[in-house]
């Protein structure tokens, strides 16, 4: 399994916060979804916000729900794309160090894409794509 993270969230409108979580899980053919999707949210401080759809959510929690949804199938592997770029620094940072502590506490591998280089350096491999390749940084 891949947990992906995107810029703009991607959360469906129609769904409320724990459905979206749900819909990975049960995507993977999990026969009990909504457990794990309860124990996501409550993971990202979003307990409270289960049945609250994304146009009622501000940016940081429809983030936070996009990483509930990420790491709640536990995948081996995440896919963040700019993860903090529609959300304001405050946000950002809370939602960069949540995303850092599930990455810890699961032993998750995460591919992350950022212009930041705060949020760079404290990853334990940072390439720059500089005119098409790969280049390591030191």
């Amino acid at each position: 399994l891949v947990g992906f993270v995107f810029q703009s969230f991607h959360l469906l409108p129609a769904l409320t916060a724990e459905e979206n979580v749900m819909l990975p899980l049960e995507l993977a053919g999990r026969a009990e979804a909504r457990r794990p999707a309860r124990d996501a949210l409550d993971a990202v401080g979003l307990a409270h916000r289960l049945r609250h759809y994304p146009k009622h959510l501000s940016g940081g929690e429809q983030q936070r729900v996009a990483l509930a949804r990420a790491f709640a199938p536990r995948p081996r592997l995440v896919l963040a794309d700019e993860p903090t770029g529609n959300l304001d620094a405050v946000t950002g940072h809370q939602v960069i160090e949540l995303m850092f502590e599930l990455n810890a506490e699961r032993g998750t591998t995460l591919l992350l894409v950022t212009h930041d280089e705060e949020i760079a350096a404290r990853c334990s491999r940072r390439l720059r794509m500089h005119a098409g390749s790969l280049q390591e940084m030191r």
